[in-house]
């Protein structure tokens, strides 16, 4: 199996989360005493959300909390995020850690956690609107997708390539992180969208089309198979996410086209940033989950000690946790980091 192999079949590992469930909360971590601090992520599998799981343990070893995890049973199940809440609640913790499943149907039960005098943080995906969290905690999404669709136009034009292009977006409920970062590309690669609230909001005739993966290895395949249906010519596609990557990869190599097709996406864990070094992805936007889950619980702490409440970054309206561009083939006007440098700082 050549290294290239490999390193794409690592990308659709899945990384185990011990003693998670999605209804019943991390048990281990409701022993002992301090500030209880919930975390409900969107999934338990994720390399992403189990990094962020680490980042809220550590903050808690120094910050006098503790925390009791929850999760969906799969991107989108809102009713998991729900229960968790309503368990948060009835258990007294003081705030809560989210990654929404949903950002618009979850609010609800944010209103009624707010209510009872917890203070709630979105981490990564904003809420919808983003001011029915106390705060947000978060790459700039729209940034993310901005530098991935900046280094695909700076790379197109210098081969003079026309571009044909798929995206690969997450779910059919337009989610805030997912129109963000579908958007910030489609802006940074010189497209037009009417409206920049909506995924598929555009009509210029270099996107071939959108499909859907729930940012897993297998829906990213059978998305690109889709697309690949409707034009074979594609050249260019961008991905929510590096399982979405990877699994593109392999519907792009079965049908031996791996070789002509540029992948960008955003992520920054470690296998995407091996499949940057191999060159299965061109670019990747590295996030920093470890940092958004520290720093949220640190904020629930304070709140604790004496009702403070974080500050957005200013000029946005969520504490902006970074992003950095990862590529082997840097760009002409376009800020990046080389893979050894994303390796030093990945996650998963």
């Amino acid at each position: 199996m050549s290294k290239r192999k490999l390193t794409a079949v690592a990308s659709l590992a899945v990384v185990p989360l011990l003693a998670l469930s999605a209804c019943g909360g991390d048990n281990a971590a409701q022993d002992g005493d301090g500030v209880l601090v919930g975390l409900v992520t969107k999934t338990d599998t994720n390399p992403f959300f189990v990094k962020m799981k680490e980042g809220a343990q550590q903050a808690a070893g120094t910050s006098g909390a503790r925390v009791q995890s929850f999760a969906g049973k799969q991107d989108g199940d809102n009713q998991s995020q729900v229960d968790a809440i309503e368990n948060l609640i009835g258990a007294g913790a003081k705030g809560i850690l989210i990654t929404p499943n949903d950002s618009k149907a979850i609010v609800p039960s944010v209103d009624k956690a707010r209510q009872a005098g917890l203070l709630v943080i979105a981490l990564d995906t904003q809420l919808e609107p983003a001011d029915a969290a106390d705060a947000t905690f978060a790459t700039d999404n729209y940034q993310a997708g901005l530098l991935i669709g900046q280094w695909a136009k700076a790379k197109f034009t210098a081969e003079g390539k026309q571009a044909k292009i798929a995206m690969l977006d997450l779910n059919p409920n337009q989610v805030s992180v997912d129109v963000q970062r579908d958007q910030g590309f489609l802006e940074g690669f010189g497209i037009d969208v009417a409206d920049k609230n909506k995924i598929g909001d555009e009509s210029d005739p270099r996107i071939v089309g959108h499909d859907v993966t729930d940012g897993a290895p297998e829906g990213g395949r059978t998305a690109m198979e889709n697309l690949l249906q409707k034009d074979a010519g594609i050249n260019l596609v961008y991905t929510i996410n590096e399982p979405a990557a990877a699994g593109a990869y392999e519907a792009l190599k079965a049908a031996g086209k791996e070789k002509d097709v540029v992948i960008v996406s955003v992520d920054g864990g470690c296998p995407g940033v091996e499949n940057v070094k191999s060159g299965i992805i061109g670019a990747t936007s590295q996030q920093y989950p470890l940092k958004m889950a520290q720093l949220g619980v640190e904020a629930i702490a304070k709140f604790a000690q004496d009702g403070t409440k974080p500050q957005a970054t200013p000029g946005k309206d969520f504490v902006d946790t970074g992003v950095t561009l990862i590529t082997d083939q840097p760009a002409d006007g376009v800020d990046s980091k080389d893979s050894a440098w994303g390796l030093e700082n990945c996650w998963g």
